[in-house]
């Protein structure tokens, strides 16, 4: 029996695990002699996934749209990930700053390929008469966007330009929140009234964005970035990779579904019109609202040139 597996140190491991976690090991042991073996759709959920696809129409290329979408969230929840983990390293250091963002800068970037699939891969006609079933729901309401947004720069890259000048960081965050740039998108600023578009929005995710906000208002992207020693912020590959997400989400990305919306808006079967009623063409396109996330990264004429080269 000399050939049999000697598993004494690996029991002793698990022995030193539980034990650190005031645990019996012996009951976890047990455990697995009931356990079922698991298996890719267990373990995936696959079956649960495939179920959330419901839609509101007979038309067959709103499950093209539905499914397309909610890939993205998944995607924007891979994106939070790697944030959080740039943001909670206590030993930041550029090899991991800068490994992070290009994994973070690879997801932005296939989702700029993606929208393809909307650009090509929904019939028009069908899409321009699903899509009114949909008001006022619009993708402007992707809260986890809006917490990459957050977590990617400090506020004041996030509020609108006509009222930056008034706004610092003894604003108060439910101040600042009525002044980001998107609210321009679902607010008559001539009146102060909000859209349904932006009321359910914020019905909603107010609070959780506020808690979100005070949570990285020292610890996003640009925040940690300006914490490294002057060598390291000084070093090129970092900030190649720092330009490149800036670049990849404030205009690539953004350009990317602008065109995809222009395509079914103001293409034959559109109305001009987006589902929530926004002003989507000057809201969308990175030349009117100047998203920069780490604007000390660029040059004066690349700053004052921000989205019009597109």
């Amino acid at each position: 029996m000399s050939d049999q597996p000697n598993y004494d140190n690996l029991l002793k491991k698990l022995q030193s695990k539980y034990d650190a976690q005031s645990e019996d090991t012996e009951n976890y042991l047990e455990g697995l002699l009931y356990s079922k073996s698991i298996t890719y759709w267990d373990y995936i959920h696959t079956d649960a996934l495939l179920s959330l696809q419901i839609q509101r129409t007979t038309f067959p290329d709103e499950m093209v749209f539905i499914a397309y979408h909610q890939i993205n969230e998944l995607i924007f929840k891979m994106i939070l990930w790697e944030i959080s983990q740039v943001a909670d390293n206590e030993n930041l250091d550029v090899t991991f700053f800068e490994s992070k963002l290009m994994r973070i800068s690879r997801y932005f970037d296939m989702l700029t390929t993606s929208f393809n699939i909307m650009r090509e891969g929904m019939d028009a006609e069908q899409y321009s008469k699903f899509r009114h079933t949909l008001t006022p729901a619009s993708g402007f309401q992707s809260a986890q966007y809006r917490l990459i947004e957050f977590a990617s720069t400090e506020l004041i890259n996030l509020i609108d330009a006509r009222f930056r000048k008034t706004i610092d960081r003894n604003t108060p965050f439910e101040h600042a929140l009525e002044h980001l740039y998107w609210q321009a998108a679902g607010k008559d600023y001539k009146t102060g009234e909000k859209s349904s578009l932006l009321t359910n929005f914020e019905n909603r995710y107010k609070e959780e964005f506020i808690t979100f906000m005070k949570t990285y208002n020292t610890k996003n992207l640009w925040s940690r970035f300006k914490e490294l020693p002057k060598e390291a912020q000084e070093d090129k590959d970092l900030v190649k990779a720092m330009r490149h997400y800036d670049h990849t989400v404030n205009i690539t990305w953004v350009m990317a579904h602008y065109n995809a919306a222009k395509h079914y808006i103001l293409g034959p079967d559109g109305d001009g019109e987006a589902t929530g009623g926004s002003d989507w063409q000057k809201y969308m396109h990175p030349k009117y609202q100047r998203r920069v996330f780490f604007p000390e990264l660029w040059s004066t004429d690349e700053l004052k040139n921000w989205g019009t080269d597109v």
